[in-house]
């Protein structure tokens, strides 16, 4: 009776010991990124109404017209080989727009006008402020910006995870998550993240896609560069947990429990 009661207390700690060694092998924190939440650098869009802000490394080209097309010509830089947009002349020839890249200071340099800052800017105060300093050259001239490398990330528990160009100048949440082919049946739709850098600083936000106000989130609508994280829900960590070597090392433990108790016999 002695032997049975030492037995059946020496094969419960060989048990509960896998118990707490299984559970060590994977978990919420070896499988979930970003689970610091820095909230006192959290992103904060006052600006309900979403305008497109230009960035450093931002690709851009620049179309300035007027009445009088000749004078406007020096203010545009066309050529065959560039990387910008094509456009037609008067004369029916196709030619190439030249992008203007923003630079680490947050400026470009404009044919005429010389270094201009754009960095930190909206389109439209960017438009505003090349048409005051071209108004000295052109009668009422007209500015035409357009953000040519708009991309943005797509991580995690999605179908399609992976880097996007956007062709317009804007994208909603949900949409840069049917660029990536919706979330898998294993992503938590309470834990969706955005990272985006803000004057040099990374800056973090969160999403409940369960919930609709989601829609009226002050970040619903996504900056260029812009990364967006779709966690993991609880049974893909616990799949996580669940592999080969985990049933062996289960396997291991039981058939040690099963020789113990025969030899204490």
């Amino acid at each position: 009776m002695v032997l049975k009661i030492k037995t059946y207390r020496f094969s419960k700690i060989i048990i509960l010991m896998a118990i707490v060694f299984l559970s060590s092998c994977a978990s919420r924190k070896d499988i979930v990124y970003f689970q610091d939440e820095p909230i006192s650098k959290a992103i904060d869009n006052k600006n309900a109404d979403f305008e497109l802000i230009f960035n450093t490394n931002d690709l851009l080209t620049i179309n300035v017209s007027a009445l009088d097309s000749d004078a406007a010509r020096p203010f545009n830089f066309l050529s065959v080989a560039s990387n910008g947009s094509s456009v037609i002349d008067a004369s029916g020839a196709s030619s190439t727009m030249q992008s203007y890249l923003i630079d680490a200071k947050g400026n470009i340099e404009f044919p005429v006008l010389g270094t201009i800052k754009l960095g930190g800017l909206t389109k439209s105060e960017a438009i505003i402020l090349l048409k005051q300093k071209l108004i000295e050259y052109l009668n009422n001239p007209i500015v035409n910006i357009r953000l040519v490398n708009f991309t943005i990330t797509v991580l995690g528990e999605v179908n399609s995870p992976g880097t996007y160009t956007i062709n317009g100048e804007k994208i909603s949440l949900t949409e840069a998550i049917g660029y990536a082919g919706d979330l898998t049946i294993y992503g938590n739709r309470k834990s969706v993240f955005l990272i985006r850098e803000l004057d040099g600083e990374k800056r973090f936000s969160k999403f409940d896609l369960t919930s609709i106000n989601v829609v009226n989130h002050p970040n619903y609508y996504l900056f260029q560069n812009d990364v967006i994280y779709v966690a993991p829900n609880k049974t893909r960590i616990n799949q996580a947990s669940d592999s080969p070597n985990t049933r062996l090392i289960l396997s291991a433990v039981g058939l040690l429990a099963t020789i113990t108790a025969i030899l204490i016999r």
